[in-house]
């Protein structure tokens, strides 16, 4: 049985259970189109992260978004969710108070700026 760790996170919170919820599987690569589907209505949240090396050159990391019925090509707090989560967990070398990342998903690469505190914590991201 193969197994995959997963991450929940409330975005656009300071308050715990207060925010809107996200499934983030930071390690997804080997999950086919279906299982990735799967996993999205099993989790039952609006929208669940899967996270994959990218195919871009000029991408950071690839992320594709799963409500419980649907791919969705771009999501807006998924985005900020899962790269709060990603730099928490260490994946990105943070140059400064601000450092800016390029997202493959399924519109395109996007940037995505990951702003820290003062003491070298990634607490957000801004995306426009």
């Amino acid at each position: 049985m193969r197994r995959y760790r997963f991450v929940q996170a409330d975005v656009f919170t300071e308050v715990v259970f207060g925010g809107n919820p996200l499934a983030v599987f930071p390690e997804a690569d080997g999950l086919s189109d279906d299982e990735m589907q799967q996993i999205a209505r099993e989790m039952n949240l609006s929208e669940t992260a899967f996270v994959l090396h990218p195919t871009a050159k000029n991408a950071d990391v690839r992320v594709r978004f799963f409500t419980p019925s649907a791919e969705l090509p771009f999501a807006g707090h998924p985005s900020i969710g899962t790269h709060v989560v990603l730099a928490s967990e260490g994946r990105y070398e943070i140059t400064g108070p601000v450092t800016r990342i390029f997202q493959q998903i399924g519109v395109g690469v996007l940037p995505v700026d990951l702003i820290t505190d003062g003491n070298g914590l990634t607490d957000r991201a801004v995306m426009t």
